[in-house]
């Protein structure tokens, strides 16, 4: 997964400026029919569909996994491309974005679903 350029600044401002930074309390994962860059465009909508929150394991050499499922009900007809995380439910600030190891086409009023463990963030 690749660092949005607005998380990029904020952590760079954080470490070396000494700018205030609080961290989002709660971090969401978003759905893309196509690649989002780095403002997380190309969000699926329709159907049940809406962000979900995501936990973390501990980080280990420079990347971490979730730890919850992320399960996606009711989902549109679309082919899943690529994933984003945010700050918010709804709007907020993209903060990375990576593309599915494979596109997954999901049916109407499906569901998709990212196991615990699959979904891995990193900084190198």
């Amino acid at each position: 997964m690749s660092i949005s350029d607005y998380y990029e600044n904020k952590i760079l401002d954080h470490m070396l400026r000494g700018t205030a930074f609080s961290p989002p309390t709660a971090v969401y994962v978003s759905l893309h029919s196509a690649d989002p860059g780095e403002t997380g465009a190309n969000e699926i909508s329709g159907g049940g569909y809406a962000r979900q929150q995501v936990t973390f394991n501990a980080p280990s050499g420079g990347s971490m996994t979730n730890s919850n499922l992320l399960r996606w009900n009711n989902m549109p007809a679309v082919t899943v491309t690529h994933v984003a995380l945010w700050d918010a439910p709804t709007a907020g600030n993209c903060l990375w974005t990576g593309a599915l190891t494979a596109s997954v086409t999901v049916s109407a009023g499906a569901s998709f679903e990212i196991a615990p463990g699959n979904l891995t963030v990193t900084l190198d």
